[in-house]
């Protein structure tokens, strides 16, 4: 089984660097900055140039974010974003992420409500079949709440 707390269980992976401007007065990288983390995860997963995962004429729009932070982080140093697909409804997915310190030590858990919207009319669009076979690429193995 899969440890839910290790990168290698996320189907999309991305390192980010810490940057001065990150840290806040006590010298920690500041929470609103797990947010811009957490995108980079998602477009890791989400926004492939040779494979688009949303339908045609669709986008992703994030409606749901639950973060925990875990541990300290400072600058210097990187952070790697683990990011995968936990279910698919029917135009809604719910992602897991995990960021981890440069040694593999997790700092935050995000779970993410994630829903496909036509560009055109501004609303939510079922995922068409092809769509979910794209989405089940992205799927964890297992449920990261143990």
């Amino acid at each position: 089984m899969n440890d839910p707390l290790s990168l290698e269980s996320y189907p999309a992976r991305v390192r980010e660097k810490l940057r001065y401007c990150d840290t806040d007065r006590q010298g920690h990288v500041n929470n609103a900055v797990f947010s811009e983390m957490l995108e980079a995860g998602r477009v890791a997963l989400f926004y492939d140039s040779e494979t688009p995962v949303a339908d045609e004429g669709c986008a992703f729009a994030l409606v749901r974010l639950e973060l925990d932070l875990m541990a300290e982080l400072f600058w210097p140093g990187h952070v790697d974003v683990g990011t995968g697909i936990m279910e698919i409804g029917r135009s809604s997915m719910t992602l897991e992420q995990l960021v981890c310190k440069e040694d593999g030590t997790p700092v935050a858990r995000a779970r993410t409500v994630i829903v496909q919207l036509n560009q055109t009319i501004r609303k939510s669009q079922p995922f068409s079949a092809e769509a979910r076979q794209r989405l089940a690429r992205h799927m964890m193995s297992r449920s990261p709440q143990g």
